[in-house]
């Protein structure tokens, strides 16, 4: 596995994407050692262990201009990342990013400096956004120090999967 600007890629992802370019990528966000904020990683990880082709999935730390680096080369975007916007913990919100701004409550949710909603309204300023752009947020509770997910959102992060997989297919 190797290391490039925030991205957590196999090798074999890599060769794969030279050799094939996939319509889809879904962008797992997150941070596994502070808790909540594991959710998108957690939620990337479950639909790479379904097997399926017809979409990439990745890993990402969620720098903002990583991520529109990234998503400009492909079709499709879904991103799943943690908010904490004072919600009910393990809330989950589905914006199409494309027809409208993420919601306020959503964009100043997020727990990176350079966030996904401003990297979302830079994209599509600078026009340079890909044709879809979903965005799944899961409301977080704890995003302290360690690995302990919240139950709330342990116990959403297999219907976020599933959700995706029937909007992908």
């Amino acid at each position: 596995m190797s290391r490039q600007h925030g991205l957590f890629v196999t090798d074999a992802y890599l060769m794969e994407a030279k050799r094939q370019r996939r319509p889809t990528l879904v962008i797992g966000i997150g941070n596994e050692w502070r808790g909540d904020d594991a959710a998108g990683l957690l939620v990337a990880r479950q639909l790479r262990r379904c097997g399926r082709t017809s979409f990439a999935v990745l890993e990402h730390n969620g720098e903002g201009a990583a991520l529109m680096e990234l998503w400009n080369r492909w079709d499709a975007v879904v991103v799943v990342d943690a908010v904490r916007s004072g919600a009910e913990p393990g809330t989950v919100y589905r914006c199409d990013a494309i027809s409208q701004p993420l919601p306020g409550k959503i964009r100043q949710g997020s727990t990176h400096a350079f966030s996904l909603g401003e990297a979302i309204e830079l994209g599509r300023a600078l026009n340079q956004l890909p044709p879809h752009l979903v965005v799944y947020a899961i409301e977080g509770q704890n995003f302290e120090a360690g690995d302990r997910l919240s139950s709330q959102v342990e116990g959403v992060i297999s219907a976020v999967a599933d959700r995706i997989l029937q909007e992908i297919h």
